[in-house]
């Protein structure tokens, strides 16, 4: 009997594309993680989904890392961790307690809510200046970047408008974003065997589909200042909107 799971020829290329998005958003365009969660969510039961990705995101971490090791604020990281650990802890007990029938619809809502606030972003840059010097920000901001990473891998939406505001450039964003993911996704690693939602056909999914996440960090790589990521983020946002309405409907 195979170790792998039991997917269509449809699912396997679908998994093939959602492995391509975790390598390009480890390369720096953070939003195709969305394309990933929502794809592996319809080839999968969703809330085993957000387990069985964790072992690809977390490949991509370490490749990220090794590339942009020198471009990484660490007083940003040190400063957003303590909370993210407990909105990490938190979202861990809160998935204890949600039916696996209900979790496509919620993870379409928690999908949903996070574009809208990058949406916003977008059109109001007053929101960015209004809060960003505020003390609660970065607690906010970690607490909720924990919570959406381990119940969703949608922690994106929230890093990018946190990093935005701090104005950082591209390079130094990718960097930290790079090196904050790797330390979340290696604590969810454990939360995430302790709830079941990584499992021996899982883990040889996340093997099989590992070439594929390589080329899509070299295909990030060659694109990453070559095509203004504002197109590629627009594209995600409309994408990722249209596919949890139906994830919501369904």
């Amino acid at each position: 009997m195979t170790m792998l799971p039991d997917f269509s020829m449809t699912d396997w290329i679908l998994a093939v594309i959602a492995a391509l998005a975790v390598g390009l958003s480890k390369a720096g365009f953070n939003a195709f993680v969305i394309l990933t969660i929502v794809i592996m969510a319809r080839i999968m039961p969703a809330k085993e989904s957000t387990g069985a990705i964790v072992p690809m995101l977390l490949a991509g971490d370490l490749i990220a890392c090794t590339i942009y090791r020198r471009e990484v604020s660490w007083r940003e990281l040190r400063d957003l961790l303590p909370m993210t650990l407990l909105g990490l802890l938190g979202g861990w007990v809160l998935m204890h307690y949600i039916p696996g029938e209900f979790f496509g619809r919620f993870l379409g809502w928690m999908i949903l809510l996070m574009m809208l606030v990058v949406l916003w972003q977008e059109f109001d840059r007053r929101l960015l200046s209004a809060i960003m010097n505020h003390p609660i920000f970065v607690n906010t901001s970690g607490f909720l970047s924990g919570v959406t990473t381990m119940m969703a891998n949608a922690s994106g939406p929230v890093m990018t408008f946190y990093l935005l505001a701090k104005k950082f450039d591209k390079m130094t964003f990718v960097g930290t974003c790079a090196w904050f993911f790797f330390a979340t996704n290696l604590v969810k690693l454990p939360l995430s065997l302790n709830l079941g939602l990584i499992t021996k056909k899982s883990l040889m999914m996340n093997i099989a589909l590992l070439p594929a996440v390589v080329i899509g960090m070299i295909l990030g790589r060659l694109l990453l200042g070559r095509i203004p990521q504002v197109v590629f983020d627009w594209v995600l946002i409309v994408i990722s909107i249209a596919a949890s309405i139906r994830m919501i409907v369904t």
